[in-house]
Protein backbone atom coordinates (compact mmCIF):
# COMPACT_ATOMS: atom_id res chain seq x y z
CA UNK A 1 0.00 0.00 0.00
CA UNK A 2 0.97 3.55 -1.07
CA UNK A 3 1.95 5.81 2.12
CA UNK A 4 -0.72 8.44 2.81
CA UNK A 5 -0.26 11.85 2.71
CA UNK A 6 -3.63 12.87 4.27
CA UNK A 7 -5.06 10.54 6.93
CA UNK A 8 -8.58 11.81 8.04
CA UNK A 9 -8.55 10.34 11.55
CA UNK A 10 -12.31 9.93 13.81
CA UNK A 11 -11.34 11.19 17.16
CA UNK A 12 -13.98 10.54 19.96
CA UNK A 13 -13.40 11.71 23.50
CA UNK A 14 -15.40 12.24 25.91
CA UNK A 15 -15.89 15.70 26.05
CA UNK A 16 -15.97 16.47 21.74
CA UNK A 17 -16.12 14.46 18.83
CA UNK A 18 -13.64 14.96 15.91
CA UNK A 19 -12.31 14.47 12.99
CA UNK A 20 -9.19 15.58 12.42
CA UNK A 21 -7.03 15.49 8.55
CA UNK A 22 -3.41 14.96 9.29
CA UNK A 23 -0.93 15.54 6.73
CA UNK A 24 1.73 12.29 7.01
CA UNK A 25 4.47 14.08 5.98
CA UNK A 26 4.65 16.94 8.08
CA UNK A 27 2.81 14.59 11.32
CA UNK A 28 0.60 17.89 12.22
CA UNK A 29 -3.55 18.59 11.43
CA UNK A 30 -4.15 20.60 8.84
CA UNK A 31 -8.09 20.85 9.13
CA UNK A 32 -10.27 19.99 12.07
CA UNK A 33 -14.08 19.82 12.71
CA UNK A 34 -15.42 19.04 16.05
CA UNK A 35 -19.24 19.08 17.62
CA UNK A 36 -19.90 18.15 21.62
CA UNK A 37 -20.21 14.60 22.50
CA UNK A 38 -23.25 15.15 24.70
CA UNK A 39 -25.01 12.67 26.87
CA UNK A 40 -28.68 12.20 26.10
CA UNK A 41 -31.01 11.46 28.92
CA UNK A 42 -32.40 8.48 27.60
CA UNK A 43 -34.39 6.13 28.21
CA UNK A 44 -33.55 3.61 28.34
CA UNK A 45 -30.51 4.82 30.22
CA UNK A 46 -28.02 8.07 29.34
CA UNK A 47 -26.15 7.39 26.14
CA UNK A 48 -24.26 9.17 23.25
CA UNK A 49 -25.85 10.05 20.55
CA UNK A 50 -24.03 7.65 17.88
CA UNK A 51 -26.09 8.81 14.75
CA UNK A 52 -25.65 12.40 15.03
CA UNK A 53 -22.01 11.94 15.52
CA UNK A 54 -22.24 9.35 12.85
CA UNK A 55 -23.86 12.54 9.97
CA UNK A 56 -21.24 14.75 11.64
CA UNK A 57 -18.66 12.72 10.75
CA UNK A 58 -19.85 12.11 7.14
CA UNK A 59 -20.01 15.82 6.49
CA UNK A 60 -16.84 16.72 7.87
CA UNK A 61 -14.82 13.61 5.48
CA UNK A 62 -17.16 15.46 2.30
CA UNK A 63 -15.65 18.80 3.33
CA UNK A 64 -12.15 17.45 4.10
CA UNK A 65 -12.54 15.52 1.08
CA UNK A 66 -13.34 18.09 -0.99
CA UNK A 67 -10.78 20.97 0.02
CA UNK A 68 -7.66 18.73 0.56
CA UNK A 69 -8.00 14.96 -0.16
CA UNK A 70 -8.42 11.73 1.70
CA UNK A 71 -6.06 9.07 1.67
CA UNK A 72 -6.88 6.90 4.46
CA UNK A 73 -9.16 6.84 7.22
CA UNK A 74 -8.29 5.80 11.40
CA UNK A 75 -10.26 5.87 14.49
CA UNK A 76 -9.44 6.72 18.08
CA UNK A 77 -12.24 6.99 20.94
CA UNK A 78 -12.16 6.97 25.08
CA UNK A 79 -12.27 3.97 26.60
CA UNK A 80 -14.52 1.78 28.95
CA UNK A 81 -17.13 1.57 25.52
CA UNK A 82 -18.36 -0.79 23.62
CA UNK A 83 -21.27 -1.15 21.08
CA UNK A 84 -23.96 -3.57 20.77
CA UNK A 85 -25.42 -4.41 17.45
CA UNK A 86 -27.68 -6.78 15.98
CA UNK A 87 -28.23 -9.17 13.12
CA UNK A 88 -29.12 -6.09 10.57
CA UNK A 89 -25.90 -4.07 12.33
CA UNK A 90 -28.44 -1.60 14.08
CA UNK A 91 -28.05 -0.49 17.77
CA UNK A 92 -29.42 -3.31 19.84
CA UNK A 93 -29.20 -0.67 22.52
CA UNK A 94 -27.88 2.38 23.00
CA UNK A 95 -23.97 2.91 24.21
CA UNK A 96 -24.04 3.89 28.08
CA UNK A 97 -22.18 6.52 29.30
CA UNK A 98 -19.53 5.19 31.58
CA UNK A 99 -20.06 7.90 33.59
CA UNK A 100 -23.66 6.44 35.10
CA UNK A 101 -23.71 5.21 38.17
CA UNK A 102 -26.70 2.47 37.30
CA UNK A 103 -23.94 -0.57 37.18
CA UNK A 104 -22.95 0.25 40.99
CA UNK A 105 -26.39 -0.60 41.77
CA UNK A 106 -25.41 -3.78 41.02
CA UNK A 107 -21.61 -4.40 42.35
CA UNK A 108 -21.85 -6.98 44.64
CA UNK A 109 -23.42 -8.97 41.89
CA UNK A 110 -20.75 -7.87 39.32
CA UNK A 111 -17.74 -8.88 41.69
CA UNK A 112 -19.07 -12.19 42.31
CA UNK A 113 -18.60 -12.50 38.68
CA UNK A 114 -15.29 -10.52 37.57
CA UNK A 115 -12.08 -12.50 37.25
CA UNK A 116 -9.13 -11.33 39.78
CA UNK A 117 -6.96 -9.02 39.24
CA UNK A 118 -3.89 -11.46 38.32
CA UNK A 119 -6.15 -12.69 35.04
CA UNK A 120 -6.80 -9.34 33.92
CA UNK A 121 -4.46 -6.59 35.32
CA UNK A 122 -8.04 -4.84 35.94
CA UNK A 123 -8.46 -2.53 38.76
CA UNK A 124 -12.52 -2.48 40.17
CA UNK A 125 -13.48 0.95 38.83
CA UNK A 126 -16.38 2.64 40.09
CA UNK A 127 -19.73 3.39 37.46
CA UNK A 128 -19.33 2.07 34.28
CA UNK A 129 -15.41 2.72 34.12
CA UNK A 130 -15.37 -1.41 34.18
CA UNK A 131 -16.60 -2.12 30.46
CA UNK A 132 -17.65 -5.68 31.52
CA UNK A 133 -19.68 -4.18 34.74
CA UNK A 134 -21.61 -1.95 32.24
CA UNK A 135 -22.34 -4.88 30.01
CA UNK A 136 -23.45 -6.39 32.91
CA UNK A 137 -25.76 -4.36 34.01
CA UNK A 138 -27.65 -3.78 30.68
CA UNK A 139 -27.74 -7.26 30.33
CA UNK A 140 -29.46 -7.47 33.70
CA UNK A 141 -31.41 -4.50 33.37
CA UNK A 142 -33.32 -5.39 30.08
CA UNK A 143 -32.75 -9.49 29.60
CA UNK A 144 -34.07 -9.29 26.15
CA UNK A 145 -30.80 -7.49 25.53
CA UNK A 146 -28.71 -10.92 24.96
CA UNK A 147 -30.80 -12.57 22.37
CA UNK A 148 -31.21 -9.22 20.63
CA UNK A 149 -27.42 -9.17 20.37
CA UNK A 150 -25.51 -10.28 17.39
CA UNK A 151 -22.43 -8.63 17.81
CA UNK A 152 -20.42 -6.62 20.76
CA UNK A 153 -17.63 -4.25 18.89
CA UNK A 154 -15.13 -2.05 21.11
CA UNK A 155 -15.73 1.63 20.07
CA UNK A 156 -13.44 2.24 17.25
CA UNK A 157 -14.23 -0.22 15.74
CA UNK A 158 -18.19 0.65 15.69
CA UNK A 159 -17.27 3.57 13.33
CA UNK A 160 -14.82 0.93 11.35
CA UNK A 161 -17.58 -0.95 11.12
CA UNK A 162 -19.70 2.07 10.07
CA UNK A 163 -17.11 2.65 7.12
CA UNK A 164 -16.46 -0.47 5.59
CA UNK A 165 -19.14 -3.32 6.88
CA UNK A 166 -16.84 -5.19 8.81
CA UNK A 167 -16.47 -6.21 12.16
CA UNK A 168 -13.82 -6.38 14.62
CA UNK A 169 -12.46 -5.27 18.04
CA UNK A 170 -8.87 -4.25 19.32
CA UNK A 171 -6.91 -5.15 21.33
CA UNK A 172 -5.93 -1.81 23.22
CA UNK A 173 -9.63 -1.17 23.73
CA UNK A 174 -10.14 -4.66 25.34
CA UNK A 175 -6.90 -4.08 27.28
CA UNK A 176 -8.12 -0.92 28.89
CA UNK A 177 -9.18 -2.16 32.65
CA UNK A 178 -12.49 -3.59 30.64
CA UNK A 179 -12.60 -6.87 33.02
CA UNK A 180 -12.29 -8.82 29.59
CA UNK A 181 -8.95 -9.67 28.17
CA UNK A 182 -6.35 -10.81 29.28
CA UNK A 183 -3.65 -9.40 28.61
CA UNK A 184 -0.61 -11.99 29.28
CA UNK A 185 -2.25 -14.63 27.15
CA UNK A 186 -4.11 -12.14 24.31
CA UNK A 187 -7.50 -13.75 24.63
CA UNK A 188 -10.70 -12.47 26.43
CA UNK A 189 -10.85 -13.38 29.85
CA UNK A 190 -13.26 -15.84 31.60
CA UNK A 191 -16.28 -13.16 31.99
CA UNK A 192 -16.74 -12.79 28.09
CA UNK A 193 -18.20 -16.61 28.59
CA UNK A 194 -20.06 -15.88 31.96
CA UNK A 195 -21.78 -12.82 30.57
CA UNK A 196 -23.23 -14.93 27.98
CA UNK A 197 -21.06 -13.16 25.00
CA UNK A 198 -18.31 -15.44 24.11
CA UNK A 199 -19.96 -15.97 20.66
CA UNK A 200 -21.08 -12.44 19.77
CA UNK A 201 -17.84 -10.76 21.13
CA UNK A 202 -16.00 -9.25 17.54
CA UNK A 203 -12.48 -10.95 16.76
CA UNK A 204 -9.40 -8.63 18.54
CA UNK A 205 -7.39 -7.49 15.67
CA UNK A 206 -4.21 -5.48 16.35
CA UNK A 207 -4.60 -1.66 15.96
CA UNK A 208 -3.28 -0.92 12.88
CA UNK A 209 -4.30 -4.12 10.94
CA UNK A 210 -6.29 -2.70 7.92
CA UNK A 211 -10.29 -3.46 9.22
CA UNK A 212 -11.45 -2.87 4.86
CA UNK A 213 -12.02 -0.11 2.30
CA UNK A 214 -15.23 2.53 2.42
CA UNK A 215 -18.09 1.38 1.22
CA UNK A 216 -19.57 1.97 -1.58
CA UNK A 217 -22.35 3.67 -0.63
CA UNK A 218 -19.85 5.61 1.81
CA UNK A 219 -17.67 6.43 -1.20
CA UNK A 220 -20.61 8.18 -3.01
CA UNK A 221 -21.82 10.73 0.12
CA UNK A 222 -18.74 11.45 0.60
CA UNK A 223 -16.27 12.00 -2.57
CA UNK A 224 -14.37 9.16 -1.29
CA UNK A 225 -12.46 7.12 -3.15
CA UNK A 226 -13.66 3.30 -2.88
CA UNK A 227 -10.22 2.15 -1.86
CA UNK A 228 -9.79 4.68 0.62
CA UNK A 229 -8.64 1.93 3.90
CA UNK A 230 -9.95 1.84 7.27
CA UNK A 231 -7.18 1.09 9.93
CA UNK A 232 -8.49 -1.00 12.72
CA UNK A 233 -8.26 1.94 15.60
CA UNK A 234 -6.93 2.63 18.60
CA UNK A 235 -7.69 3.72 22.26
CA UNK A 236 -7.20 6.85 23.03
CA UNK A 237 -4.20 6.88 25.65
CA UNK A 238 -2.37 4.18 23.75
CA UNK A 239 -2.46 6.79 20.85
CA UNK A 240 -0.10 8.55 22.94
CA UNK A 241 2.00 5.49 23.56
CA UNK A 242 1.97 4.66 19.94
CA UNK A 243 4.52 7.05 18.50
CA UNK A 244 6.89 6.01 20.66
CA UNK A 245 7.23 2.81 20.05
CA UNK A 246 8.50 2.28 17.00
CA UNK A 247 12.83 3.30 17.38
CA UNK A 248 12.60 4.12 20.75
CA UNK A 249 14.82 1.11 22.13
CA UNK A 250 13.53 -0.15 26.15
CA UNK A 251 12.90 0.61 28.58
CA UNK A 252 11.31 3.50 28.33
CA UNK A 253 8.24 5.47 29.94
CA UNK A 254 5.57 8.02 28.50
CA UNK A 255 3.47 10.21 30.71
CA UNK A 256 0.60 11.05 29.07
CA UNK A 257 -0.58 14.12 31.17
CA UNK A 258 -4.42 16.07 30.78
CA UNK A 259 -7.15 15.39 33.20
CA UNK A 260 -5.37 12.10 33.86
CA UNK A 261 -2.05 11.38 34.27
CA UNK A 262 -1.19 7.96 33.11
CA UNK A 263 2.28 6.52 33.84
CA UNK A 264 3.04 3.71 31.02
CA UNK A 265 6.31 1.34 31.41
CA UNK A 266 7.91 -0.39 28.22
CA UNK A 267 10.61 -3.37 29.32
CA UNK A 268 10.97 -1.65 32.67
CA UNK A 269 11.64 -4.63 35.28
CA UNK A 270 9.40 -7.04 36.54
CA UNK A 271 6.79 -5.43 38.74
CA UNK A 272 3.79 -7.05 41.00
CA UNK A 273 0.92 -4.18 40.79
CA UNK A 274 -1.31 -3.49 43.65
CA UNK A 275 -4.71 -2.80 42.13
CA UNK A 276 -5.60 -0.81 44.89
CA UNK A 277 -3.17 2.19 44.10
CA UNK A 278 -4.62 2.47 40.66
CA UNK A 279 -1.87 0.39 38.61
CA UNK A 280 -4.09 -1.51 36.00
CA UNK A 281 -2.26 -3.24 32.57
CA UNK A 282 -3.06 -1.74 29.70
CA UNK A 283 -2.15 -3.26 26.23
CA UNK A 284 -0.41 -1.89 23.24
CA UNK A 285 -0.96 -1.54 19.69
CA UNK A 286 1.04 -4.26 18.98
CA UNK A 287 -0.99 -6.77 21.75
CA UNK A 288 1.49 -6.46 24.54
CA UNK A 289 0.88 -5.71 28.03
CA UNK A 290 2.04 -2.22 29.30
CA UNK A 291 2.20 -2.02 33.30
CA UNK A 292 0.43 0.91 34.00
CA UNK A 293 -0.53 3.80 36.78
CA UNK A 294 -2.14 6.80 36.95
CA UNK A 295 -3.79 9.92 38.98
CA UNK A 296 -6.22 12.53 37.76
CA UNK A 297 -3.24 15.46 37.83
CA UNK A 298 -4.88 17.65 35.47
CA UNK A 299 -8.15 18.05 37.66
CA UNK A 300 -6.21 18.25 40.57
CA UNK A 301 -4.15 21.12 39.14
CA UNK A 302 -7.50 22.81 38.57
CA UNK A 303 -8.47 22.61 41.52
CA UNK A 304 -5.77 23.98 43.74
CA UNK A 305 -4.81 26.67 40.49
CA UNK A 306 -8.41 27.87 40.69
CA UNK A 307 -7.81 29.80 37.36
CA UNK A 308 -5.04 31.61 38.69
CA UNK A 309 -1.44 32.15 37.24
CA UNK A 310 2.26 33.31 38.89
CA UNK A 311 5.41 32.56 37.61
CA UNK A 312 7.59 31.73 40.59
CA UNK A 313 10.42 33.92 42.16
CA UNK A 314 13.90 32.66 43.83
CA UNK A 315 12.04 34.18 46.87
CA UNK A 316 9.26 31.82 46.50
CA UNK A 317 11.22 28.97 45.68
CA UNK A 318 13.33 29.67 48.68
CA UNK A 319 9.95 29.16 50.87
CA UNK A 320 9.00 26.59 49.47
CA UNK A 321 12.31 24.42 49.60
CA UNK A 322 12.16 25.09 52.96
CA UNK A 323 9.16 23.09 53.88
CA UNK A 324 5.43 23.97 51.95
CA UNK A 325 4.02 20.82 50.51
CA UNK A 326 1.22 20.07 49.29
CA UNK A 327 -0.06 16.59 50.14
CA UNK A 328 -1.82 14.07 48.41
CA UNK A 329 -5.11 12.87 47.94
CA UNK A 330 -6.16 16.17 46.31
CA UNK A 331 -8.97 14.06 44.53
CA UNK A 332 -8.87 11.10 46.72
CA UNK A 333 -10.69 8.78 44.30
CA UNK A 334 -7.66 7.90 42.11
CA UNK A 335 -4.39 8.13 42.02
CA UNK A 336 -1.75 5.86 44.58
CA UNK A 337 -3.08 7.46 47.84
CA UNK A 338 -6.54 7.23 47.77
CA UNK A 339 -8.90 8.64 50.03
CA UNK A 340 -6.05 10.30 52.00
CA UNK A 341 -6.72 13.98 53.93
CA UNK A 342 -5.02 16.20 51.09
CA UNK A 343 -3.89 19.74 51.33
CA UNK A 344 -1.59 22.36 51.71
CA UNK A 345 1.31 21.62 55.38
CA UNK A 346 0.99 25.33 55.50
CA UNK A 347 -1.11 28.34 53.69
CA UNK A 348 1.00 29.92 50.88
CA UNK A 349 1.91 33.02 51.25
CA UNK A 350 1.94 34.03 47.18
CA UNK A 351 0.64 33.11 44.13
CA UNK A 352 4.09 31.67 43.37
CA UNK A 353 4.65 29.71 46.11
CA UNK A 354 0.95 27.94 45.62
CA UNK A 355 1.96 27.37 41.89
CA UNK A 356 5.34 25.87 42.33
CA UNK A 357 4.80 23.81 45.29
CA UNK A 358 2.01 22.72 43.32
CA UNK A 359 3.90 21.94 39.84
CA UNK A 360 6.74 19.99 42.28
CA UNK A 361 3.12 17.63 43.93
CA UNK A 362 2.51 16.44 40.52
CA UNK A 363 6.40 15.44 39.66
CA UNK A 364 6.63 13.75 43.37
CA UNK A 365 2.88 12.30 41.83
CA UNK A 366 4.58 10.91 39.12
CA UNK A 367 7.21 9.72 40.04
CA UNK A 368 5.09 7.89 42.75
CA UNK A 369 3.04 6.40 39.52
CA UNK A 370 6.63 5.26 37.99
CA UNK A 371 8.06 3.49 40.89
CA UNK A 372 4.56 1.64 41.35
CA UNK A 373 4.85 0.15 37.76
CA UNK A 374 8.90 -0.61 37.72
CA UNK A 375 9.59 2.11 35.28
CA UNK A 376 13.24 2.33 33.96
CA UNK A 377 14.96 4.37 31.33
CA UNK A 378 14.27 7.87 30.28
CA UNK A 379 10.83 9.43 30.81
CA UNK A 380 8.98 10.72 28.07
CA UNK A 381 6.50 13.56 29.33
CA UNK A 382 3.49 14.09 26.53
CA UNK A 383 0.91 16.40 27.19
CA UNK A 384 0.67 19.78 29.02
CA UNK A 385 2.72 19.16 31.88
CA UNK A 386 5.76 19.01 29.76
CA UNK A 387 5.52 22.51 28.83
CA UNK A 388 5.58 23.28 33.05
CA UNK A 389 9.69 23.85 33.46
CA UNK A 390 9.02 23.40 37.58
CA UNK A 391 7.44 19.92 37.05
CA UNK A 392 9.73 18.73 34.48
CA UNK A 393 12.83 19.58 36.48
CA UNK A 394 11.29 18.13 39.82
CA UNK A 395 10.50 14.97 37.98
CA UNK A 396 14.38 14.82 36.42
CA UNK A 397 15.75 14.98 39.67
CA UNK A 398 13.95 12.43 40.94
CA UNK A 399 14.96 9.84 37.59
CA UNK A 400 18.29 8.48 37.16
CA UNK A 401 17.02 7.79 33.13
CA UNK A 402 16.44 11.23 32.39
CA UNK A 403 13.28 13.34 31.54
CA UNK A 404 12.25 14.37 27.90
CA UNK A 405 9.41 16.69 27.19
CA UNK A 406 8.34 15.70 23.59
CA UNK A 407 8.64 18.55 20.77
CA UNK A 408 7.16 16.54 18.02
CA UNK A 409 3.27 16.55 17.50
CA UNK A 410 1.52 14.73 19.60
CA UNK A 411 -1.71 13.30 20.64
CA UNK A 412 -4.42 11.05 20.27
CA UNK A 413 -4.93 12.40 16.03
CA UNK A 414 -1.28 11.92 15.39
CA UNK A 415 -0.50 8.94 16.96
CA UNK A 416 -3.73 7.45 15.42
CA UNK A 417 -2.55 8.15 12.13
CA UNK A 418 0.99 6.91 12.32
CA UNK A 419 -1.20 3.22 12.57
CA UNK A 420 -0.38 4.17 8.17
CA UNK A 421 3.06 5.36 8.73
CA UNK A 422 4.86 2.10 10.09
CA UNK A 423 8.59 3.51 9.74
CA UNK A 424 8.11 6.79 11.72
CA UNK A 425 10.96 7.40 14.06
CA UNK A 426 9.90 10.16 17.30
CA UNK A 427 12.20 12.97 17.04
CA UNK A 428 13.96 13.15 20.93
CA UNK A 429 12.05 15.31 22.90
CA UNK A 430 13.80 17.79 24.89
CA UNK A 431 15.61 16.59 27.83
CA UNK A 432 14.84 18.74 31.22
CA UNK A 433 18.19 19.91 33.30
CA UNK A 434 17.45 20.79 36.85
CA UNK A 435 19.28 23.36 38.68
CA UNK A 436 19.80 22.34 41.83
CA UNK A 437 18.81 18.31 41.75
CA UNK A 438 20.29 17.78 45.32
CA UNK A 439 18.04 20.55 47.15
CA UNK A 440 15.03 19.09 45.23
CA UNK A 441 15.94 15.82 45.95
CA UNK A 442 16.05 16.44 49.70
CA UNK A 443 12.67 17.96 49.38
CA UNK A 444 10.98 15.03 48.15
CA UNK A 445 12.37 13.31 50.96
CA UNK A 446 11.04 16.10 53.33
CA UNK A 447 7.53 15.24 50.79
CA UNK A 448 7.36 11.62 51.67
CA UNK A 449 8.36 12.48 55.58
CA UNK A 450 5.32 14.70 56.06
CA UNK A 451 3.35 11.95 54.22
CA UNK A 452 4.53 9.30 56.09
CA UNK A 453 3.06 11.71 59.12
CA UNK A 454 -0.39 11.73 58.05
CA UNK A 455 -3.09 8.90 59.03
CA UNK A 456 -4.43 6.80 56.02
CA UNK A 457 -7.81 6.78 55.89
CA UNK A 458 -9.26 3.61 57.25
Amino acid sequence: MTSPKHIAVIDIGKTNAKLALVDATRMEEIAVETRPNTVRPGPPWPHFDLDGHWDFLLGALTHMQADHGIDAISVTTHGAAAVLLDEDGALAAPMLDYEHTGPDDMAGAYDALRPPFAETGTPRLPMGLNLGAQLHWMLEVDPALRDRTAHVVTYPQYWGYRLTGNWASDVTSLGCHTDLWNPWTGEPSSLVEKLGLADKLAPARHSSDILGTVHPEIAARTGLSPDTPVACGIHDSNASLYPHLAGRPAPFSVVSTGTWVVCMAVGGASVTLDPKRDTLVNVNAHGDPVPSSRFMGGREYEMIREGREATPTEADRAAVLDGLYLLPAIERNSGPFPGRPGGFTSEPRTEGQRMLALSWYLAMMTDTCLDLIAAEGPVIVEGPFGRNPDFLQMLAALRPGGVESATSATGTAIGSALLFVPDHRETPGTRAKPQDPEALRRYAEGWKAALEAVPQAS
